[in-house]
């Protein structure tokens, strides 16, 4: 059976948004999904489960909202899909290493248009740097995110909703879990 890992956004964000690992992972083994691990406590699930992507997404959203009663988007991604997004940087590996930076990786639920992407990538300065790849926005920001003068309203407004993890978190879940 195929092992995806799943980014949820906005879980355990605020008050009313908060699901712990051990309740996460039963709300998706009721869902029908197998070998279902947590990562993090920040909305980042591996399993395996069969099913096109569209099906197993719907799946974990229903079951979300059901077992916790508020809606949660989900950022799928295959096992060969992460593994490719863990093994490069589409930044020179000087200019990733020099940053105070850390390299942010923004899921998205499909790939933007030719014409969204340039809106987007036209947002990059020698501040935060832009690169739309596929179904991934990486951002590589000078300083801490927080700081950083980059118009993320307009990144919302171009290519819609997504969840941003670190290059870290991304490297890390994918040598625990597929490694």
């Amino acid at each position: 059976m195929p092992t995806h890992a799943a980014f949820l956004r906005a879980v355990n964000l605020g008050a009313t948004r908060q699901v712990k690992s051990r309740e996460l992972c039963a709300c998706l083994e009721s869902a029908g999904l197998d070998e279902v691990a947590s990562f993090r406590t920040s909305g980042n699930v591996v399993f395996s489960a069969s099913g096109s992507a569209d099906e197993i997404t719907k799946r974990i959203e229903e079951a979300l909202i059901n077992g916790f009663g508020f809606e949660v988007p989900v950022y799928l991604r295959s096992e060969s899909h992460l593994e490719r997004i863990a093994a490069g940087t589409p930044f020179p590996r000087k200019v990733v290493e020099s940053s105070k930076g850390k390299l942010q990786v923004a899921l998205l639920p499909s790939k933007p248009s030719a014409a969204r992407s340039k809106e987007v990538v036209g947002l990059a300065t020698d501040e935060d740097r832009l690169v739309v790849d596929g179904t991934e926005l990486y951002w590589l920001p000078s300083g801490g995110t927080q700081q950083s003068g980059l118009d993320m309203k307009t990144i919302d407004r171009a290519i819609g909703p997504y969840t941003m993890r670190t290059m870290g978190t991304i490297q890390a879940l994918t040598e625990k879990f597929f490694g």
